[in-house]
């Protein structure tokens, strides 16, 4: 057969594994961004002509998990697929997987080669220099939403504008808050032919966008809200807090961790994710680098703000030890498995 599928285990997910991602990470370095392939003899093609930093999913859609996996190593991602069909459905679980992470600071493209063509042929056929140069032609995050959600609307009249909106807010829903997410906002309503504000007071007034700051509709309130967040939790530290601590003030902690637990935090709804997939970034980069170093590298992120007001004037001797830590981590796996038993009990009540 062309395609046999091995089965999963425990320690083999294929909605979190990405194929050629351990060679390709030096090349993602160099070159800046993750190139996301729909094939393996892509990711082999692209790296005999010389593109190094292409990976495929294992024959799934592409997942958050693999977003975020990819994140840990560059705050760039391409997402290439071929031009049918099956190409523009491929590209719209990518954008779904790729909207909760889409923060000011990070950038998501799509590209789509002619039908005739997938990434594997197209290099074959034209070459590293005219393939990178449809990788520039990537189309942003912004179009992509946009795109996908007047798929077979017709906007010139009202029911078409009003569809597209209805397709688009639980999309939108899904991004933090932040310039970003407003900008689409602004985008969505000239396409819909409305005011950024009349907009802004149909989707205030809903569930979907209460994420979003009533007060602010015009304003980035990416990092902002952290701060009295933070302000107001410093006296009852959650464990999520005492880790992204111990960690930034003694970095070569993070090789202590399991994988797993490096997983698991990572895997946070919170600002910690953030920060701990930056900092490997910054290990895998630079290598171990001490706090006032991280510090000043963090100033201008988003979660900067949050982390700064965490770490300094800390409490903990320097250097953090590995016993604190993993007091921390285990703290933070016991509120995780809380957290899933309320789910499970919750779950079976709904059925």
């Amino acid at each position: 057969p062309k395609y046999l599928n091995s089965p999963e285990t425990p320690v083999f997910v294929k909605g979190r594994e990405l194929y050629g991602l351990f060679e390709a990470r030096a090349a993602i370095r160099e070159r800046g961004y993750a190139l996301v392939v729909e094939g393996y003899m892509d990711v082999v093609a692209l790296a005999q002509s010389g593109l190094g930093n292409a990976v495929a999913t294992l024959g799934t859609a592409c997942t958050a998990d693999h977003v975020r996996k990819l994140l840990r190593f560059t705050d760039q991602i391409v997402f290439s697929f071929d031009g049918d069909a099956a190409g523009r459905r491929a590209a719209s679980r990518a954008l779904e997987a790729a909207l909760p992470h889409a923060s000011d600071l990070r950038t998501f493209r799509f590209l789509f080669l002619p039908p005739e063509h997938d990434p594997d042929s197209f290099v074959r056929a034209h070459g590293q220099e005219a393939f990178e140069a449809q990788v520039q032609a990537a189309i942003p995050l912004s179009k992509q939403l946009i795109e996908r959600c007047s798929e077979g609307v017709d906007l010139a009249w009202a029911e078409g504008r009003s569809r597209l909106l209805a397709q688009a807010k639980p999309l939108w829903a899904l991004m933090p808050d932040g310039a970003l997410k407003t900008q689409i906002m602004g985008e969505l309503a000239h396409v819909a032919r409305l005011s950024a504000d009349e907009l802004w007071g149909l989707w205030s007034t809903t569930p979907a966008s209460s994420s979003t700051p009533k007060s602010a509709p015009h304003r980035s309130s990416g990092a902002t809200p952290l701060r009295p967040r933070m302000a107001a939790t410093r006296a009852i530290l959650q464990p999520a807090d005492h880790v992204i601590r111990y960690l930034m003030i003694n970095s070569a902690l993070w090789d202590h961790m399991a994988a797993s637990d490096q997983e698991l935090l990572q895997g946070l709804s919170t600002w910690h994710a953030q920060a701990a997939c930056w900092l490997e970034r910054q290990i895998v980069d630079q290598g171990h680098l001490p706090w006032p170093m991280l510090r000043e590298a963090s100033a201008v992120l988003e979660f900067g703000g949050a982390l700064h007001q965490l770490v300094d004037g800390s409490e903990i001797d320097l250097p953090a030890s590995a016993q604190d830590l993993d007091l921390a981590v285990a703290q933070l796996r016991k509120m995780a498995d809380v957290q899933r038993l309320d789910a499970l009990r919750l779950l079976g009540r709904m059925v």
